[in-house]
């Protein structure tokens, strides 16, 4: 059976390729070995599939069908792992793997319907359920934890942010790496979130109707997570008219909603918009970055 990597997969690790990464390279042998390992049959590789990892289709031994997802080390699968057995199912797809499988760096996970996201309604009601499934899991963080905080990730990205900046987008990171220092100074509730939540993360169940995949844990305030959400479907803001009143309408209605400070939500989504527009324009993704820096202006 052809395991080979989806295109888009290739597409999106060549644009952060490290020297000496050769995970691409090794990893039809990488799910082989790990079916073996948990006893799967392979039924086909997911495609077109996201960008930061590989999804095969499998089954159990007594045929159950799941999923098994495998994460390059540099997106830390370990934490992926951590947060999922940590939610135990509530909110989010539920991971199958035993601990003792957790060295491989795959994981082993509930079949959800992977074409069918919360992307798919129509836009008010992507937002509730969007939001709904997000209330369910900002909960306390477990005892010794090792998640990754807001501040320590915002930090490595506002490095990159102050490197790359150019005349063109300077006033933006400038404004943004203002709001994250404000942020960062005041005294927030700290919560277990997702850590790239948007629409698309949100598949249908039949356990739950709809249930959150690939997270990148960090540990935080919620107002952090839900800057994400804000900008879904960002290209239709940007081809509105009122495209910058619609956003102001939206971060209102967001942070009342998961009664989230509203200046917070507003502060963080700036910082977010403008780190991955920043980051889009430096692997020459310009279209995407347009898109991102004329939405992070209006905040």
């Amino acid at each position: 059976m052809a395991l080979e990597p989806p295109q888009r997969l290739v597409t999106a690790l060549g644009e952060a390729a490290q020297d000496g990464d050769d995970w691409l390279e090794k990893l039809p042998q990488a799910v082989e070995r790990a079916a073996a390992l948990r006893e799967l049959t392979i039924e086909r590789v997911h495609v077109p599939g996201g960008r930061s990892s590989l999804v095969a289709l499998v089954h159990l031994a007594d045929g159950t069908p799941a999923v098994l997802k495998l994460v390059p080390p540099r997106s830390r699968p370990e934490s992926e792992r951590a947060a999922l057995a940590h939610w135990g199912g509530l909110g989010a797809v539920r991971l199958l793997d035993p601990p003792s499988t957790a060295a491989d760096g795959a994981l082993l996970l509930e079949r959800l319907h992977r074409d069918v996201s919360v992307r798919s309604l129509p836009e008010a009601k992507a937002l509730l359920e969007a939001a709904g499934t997000l209330r369910r899991l900002w909960v306390e963080p477990p005892a010794g934890h090792r998640f990754e905080t807001v501040a320590e990730r915002t930090g490595r990205q506002a490095d990159a942010m102050r490197a790359a900046a150019d005349g063109e987008v300077t006033p933006l990171v400038d404004a943004a790496l203002a709001a994250r220092d404000e942020l960062l100074g005041g005294d927030a509730e700290v919560r277990l979130l997702h850590g790239t939540f948007r629409q698309s993360k949100v598949l249908q169940g039949d356990r739950l109707p709809w249930l959150a995949v690939g997270p990148d844990p960090v540990v935080g305030e919620c107002a952090f997570d839900l800057a994400r959400l804000v900008r879904d479907r960002v290209e239709d803001l940007i081809a509105s008219p009122s495209g910058s009143s619609i956003t102001r309408r939206r971060v209102k209605k967001l942070a009342e909603s998961l009664d989230v400070d509203q200046e917070r939500l507003r502060g963080w989504t700036l910082f977010r918009a403008v780190e991955s527009g920043v980051r889009a324009r430096r692997v020459g993704r310009e279209q995407d970055a347009e898109l991102l820096l004329e939405f992070a202006g209006w905040l």
